[in-house]
């Protein structure tokens, strides 16, 4: 049977490109690359005929993981609530492993992006907690400790 080699990247839709990438790259990702996507392949593969958007891809100074940001122009974009929170269905957070958690909350504090509650410790092992990031995105941040 045959299965998933690794996992490539998580892809978030935006309306503010440029906001959600600097967004990201406060947190420490690097652009990988730019590029508008229209044509036949991309609109086969995402099933919207006459598609037009530009893409931003983001990755880790070690690799890894990477997050491909897409806004679109055509057609217009479809705003999801920007106050979800987790018991809602879909896609909900993204998390990061961090070393300094309470030191990162603060800075995104200071840049207007909020704790949905607060930071929670599990037991001696884990200190988590949820920002909501521009455009509604929740980024959970995780620490561990002991």
């Amino acid at each position: 049977m045959p299965q998933i080699k690794s996992f490539d990247h998580v892809g978030i839709t935006v309306a503010g490109l440029d906001i959600v990438t600097a967004f990201f790259v406060g947190l420490g990702f690097e652009v990988e690359g730019r590029a508008p996507m229209a044509g036949e392949f991309v609109d086969t593969v995402i099933g919207i005929p006459d598609s037009r958007s530009k893409i931003v891809t983001l990755r880790l100074p070690d690799g890894g993981t990477k997050l491909e940001l897409s806004s679109f122009s055509q057609p217009s974009h479809q705003a999801g609530s920007p106050n979800a929170m987790s018991t809602e269905l879909g896609l909900r957070n993204i998390c990061f492993a961090v070393d300094d958690l309470k030191a990162i909350v603060d800075r995104l504090s200071t840049d207007g992006y909020g704790l949905i509650g607060g930071i929670g410790q599990y037991e001696d092992t884990w200190l988590m907690a949820y920002v909501r990031g521009p455009e509604g995105i929740i980024v959970a941040l995780a620490q561990r400790i002991g």
